[in-house]
């Protein structure tokens, strides 16, 4: 599939998203990302605010469901949700759920592997339970404790060439990549592209990261949708 670049928005608060979100596909981002932060601070107004603003673009409902999946992923589908996100290490039954809401409302499944004991074998209970898509993603809180006790910061690139040989479902990496390396995951079979803290936003005050962003974004989405997804 042709790479495509995702803006996580990071935000908390409605104005700021649709004005990040504006600009983002102005420099030719591909789909939206409603992030935790917004979904905790504006709910279902965050997502039926990008979905009036944008009526064609996929917007990913990064939920994090852990539990009642079958009404959050409903909620968020009836909102304008394209996608929505479930955990691996929620229950099996959580996972089936989301996954039986996505087809009742029409809406896409992103299965994600943070903090799976196994990431690799994470990723494929996610496929096997019906995901269509899996996020490989090293938790913010995580690379930040490690890192501040000295020791290297894990990243998603560690085990994307396993996770994306693992799966038949798009892959997209998550956590802590510079812009050149987020850059290089259709490299590693990766075609989901995501920019957002600490890319494009900044990552503790999450704020619209300073400097022309909209020149850069162009730069960033010329440079993703030149490249050859890698098998």
């Amino acid at each position: 599939m042709r790479p495509i670049v995702q803006i996580s928005l990071d935000l908390t608060n409605i104005d700021e998203a649709l004005e990040t979100a504006h600009l983002a596909m102005r420099a030719g981002v591909d789909w939206l990302e409603a992030g935790t932060p917004l979904i905790l601070a504006e709910g279902l107004h965050g997502v039926r605010a990008l979905r009036e603003a944008f009526p064609e673009t996929p917007i990913v409902a990064d939920l994090k469901t852990m539990d009642g999946g079958y009404l959050e992923a409903e909620m968020m589908a009836k909102a304008g949700a394209t996608h929505v996100v479930v955990m691996a290490r929620a229950h099996e039954e959580t996972i089936r759920c989301v996954v039986k809401a996505g087809e009742d409302f029409g809406c896409q499944v992103m299965g994600d592997n943070m903090v799976s004991e196994d990431m690799v074998a994470g990723a494929k209970r996610l496929e096997d339970l019906g995901c269509g898509f899996v996020i490989h993603h090293i938790g913010y809180d995580e690379r930040r404790g490690i890192a501040a006790r000295g020791q290297r910061m894990p990243s998603p690139l560690d085990q994307l060439r396993q996770v994306v040989e693992a799966v038949n479902v798009p892959v997209q990496a998550v956590g802590g990549l510079s812009l050149e390396q987020a850059i290089e995951c259709p490299r590693y079979g990766a075609p989901l592209v995501v920019l957002g803290a600490p890319l494009t936003i900044d990552a503790d005050a999450f704020k619209t990261a300073d400097g022309d962003l909209e020149a850069s974004l162009r730069l960033i989405c010329d440079a993703v949708h030149a490249q050859e997804v890698q098998s």
